[in-house]
């Protein structure tokens, strides 16, 4: 039987859509990591490096890894801007957001079809409360 509380239920959750996302881009190349910061560049093109840490909850460290891969691959570039040396701008390349429509077709499919036994109440319902939830974990991870 499935533990029913909230720690397991949100970690199984996160984990099992990952794992369906992975399964579906098994043929793009991407590797773990790559998905969310693709998706990401695709709201934020552009963004600094711990911006996209910050918004694919992803260290920082871990980041730096993933994105190296990304940019061999072709799918980044890295650019100083106004002669910062400190912070390169990350922007997609044709081939990153070619892969980047990939990926956001295939999150939303997979969205539509996990929430395809909720209504529309229900899902407007489900969206505000994780986001209540996101917004108590941010607050949590400040105070400490």
């Amino acid at each position: 039987m499935m533990d029913r509380s909230f720690h397991y239920l949100l970690m199984a959750t996160a984990a099992l859509f990952q794992r369906g996302v992975m399964a579906r881009l098994a043929g793009t190349g991407l590797t773990a990591g790559q998905p969310k910061v693709l998706d990401y560049l695709g709201l934020h093109d552009g963004s600094v490096q711990k911006d996209i840490a910050a918004g694919c909850q992803i260290d920082p460290a871990t980041l730096t890894g993933i994105l190296n891969r990304m940019e061999e691959k072709g799918l980044i570039q890295r650019r100083m801007e106004q002669g910062n040396r400190r912070s390169f701008h990350i922007y997609l390349t044709k081939q990153g957001w070619l892969k980047q429509q990939e990926v956001r077709q295939t999150l939303e499919e997979m969205a539509q079809q996990v929430l395809a036994e909720l209504s529309s109440k229900e899902q407007e319902q489900l969206m505000r409360h994780l986001l209540q939830v996101c917004a108590a974990m941010i607050d949590l991870e400040v105070l400490q």
